[in-house]
This record gives C-alpha cells, structure tokens and sequence, in this order.
C-alpha cells in the first residue's frame, strides 16, 4: 500500500485525549465546542509547559515524561495460533502497539500498513521493533481469522484476540476506546481509537502517535527513543 508522505516536523506537545471518541475511525459528531472550551479553561489554570508534560506526549528525544495518565499493563490475550500470551511475552522487545479489527474497511489497513513500513525502515538501522495488532472485535476477530490478517498485511506481525473480557482489560490497560456499532449478524463496524503506542519492555511507554504520522516519522522519533532506552 502507497503511504503519502509529507515534510518532516518536530512531534508537538498533543494531550493525549484518553476513553473517548477523539482520534477514532468514526464519522459520529463530536462536540466539539465542548472540548474546545475545556481545553481553555485548562489553559487559563495551567502554564503551558505544565499542561503538557502532564497530559501531552513526549516530543521526539527531548526527555520530557510521556503521558500523566498511565498508559499500558498486564494483560492475556490469545495469539493467532491459539495460545495464551502475556504482556511479558509480547512486549519483550520495542513495539508499535496498535487497536483494530481485520474488518475495519479502510483506516486499520492504512494504520498498520505504515507501521509495518516503519518497522521495516527502523530494522534497516538495526532496530528490532515488534508490530502488534490487538482486536477490539473478538466476535469476528478469531486466532484464525487473525492469522490470515497477519499472513496478507504483515507476516511478522503479532495479531492478538481474546475473549470479551481479556480484549476489555487489554483495551482499558491503555485507555484505548472502542464500541460495537449498529447492524445485524456480521456486518457491523466497530469505532475505536486510532493510536498507535511506542512500548518497551516492562509496559512503558515511549510516546504515541496520531494518524497523520507518517512512517518517516514514526521510524525517525522510534529510532531516537530506542537509542535512549
């Protein structure tokens, strides 16, 4: 898959907007006067720098902390082959962590194809970085159905489901959104969250990205940040 790409930029102090619609594949309306509000009236209270090493992500090697809310944790989850695998299997090494599902028509396809070119980019530097795709929809997301998903988009890639509950703690653990849409039978959507999360081992976080990080970019603040791990 073609990925567009744009110039180069220095990753900005975004809060990271956790548990809710913002940053998710659905076109459902948002309030967005609301948010804008809020985040003023944070403004006014805050001082900037504050405001965002508590809520931003951390820009690119600058040392500042990630994220005030924690991000990531134990979890259990069924790998493609059917096995039960842990955090500590899965996250034994730098890794692109992402929530999706196989049926999602188009942003998941975009999603993970960039993160595999990005891992791909980093492993010509050395860098070993896992790409690992979590389903969000266990009804339809089964190891088989995974592993076909994994074999046709990235066959390196560690695709992970589970039952409803273990795909729901995997899913709080980084305050990852999601919610089955309206349909019948097997056609549904599925809206979720949309970011992708540097982890190392030991379930820390490194930084975040958005959908409109390019590969480039993800290789460029992953290979800093691995470089300072």
């Amino acid at each position: 898959m073609a990925i567009p790409s744009r110039p180069p930029k220095l990753y900005s102090y975004e809060p990271l907007v956790i548990n809710d619609s913002a940053g998710t594949d659905s076109e459902s309306p948002v309030n967005k006067a609301a948010i804008l509000l809020a985040g003023l009236g944070l403004l006014v209270l805050v001082s900037g720098t504050a405001l965002y090493t508590l809520l931003g992500a951390r820009s690119a090697c600058d040392g500042s902390s990630a994220v005030g809310a924690t991000i990531g944790g134990p979890f259990e989850l069924v790998d493609r082959a059917g096995g039960l695998v842990t955090d500590s299997d899965v996250l034994n090494r730098p890794a692109l962590v992402y929530f999706g599902y196989t049926f999602c028509p188009d942003v998941c396809p975009f999603d993970m194809a960039r993160n595999a070119l990005a891992a791909d980019l980093l492993a010509e530097q050395g860098h070993d970085i896992a790409v690992v795709f979590i389903s969000v929809d266990p009804e339809r997301d089964t190891p088989e159905v995974l592993g076909q998903y994994a074999d046709d988009m990235y066959p390196q890639m560690t695709a992970l489901t589970g039952s409803a509950e273990q795909v729901k703690a995997a899913a709080n653990a980084y305050r990852a959104y999601y919610a089955k849409g309206e349909g019948s039978g097997e056609f549904y959507l599925v809206d979720h969250s949309t970011f992708t999360y540097l982890m190392f081992p030991g379930n820390e976080l490194g930084t975040y990205f958005r959908r409109e990080d390019t590969a480039e970019e993800i290789a460029e603040a992953t290979a800093c940040l691995v470089g300072q791990s």
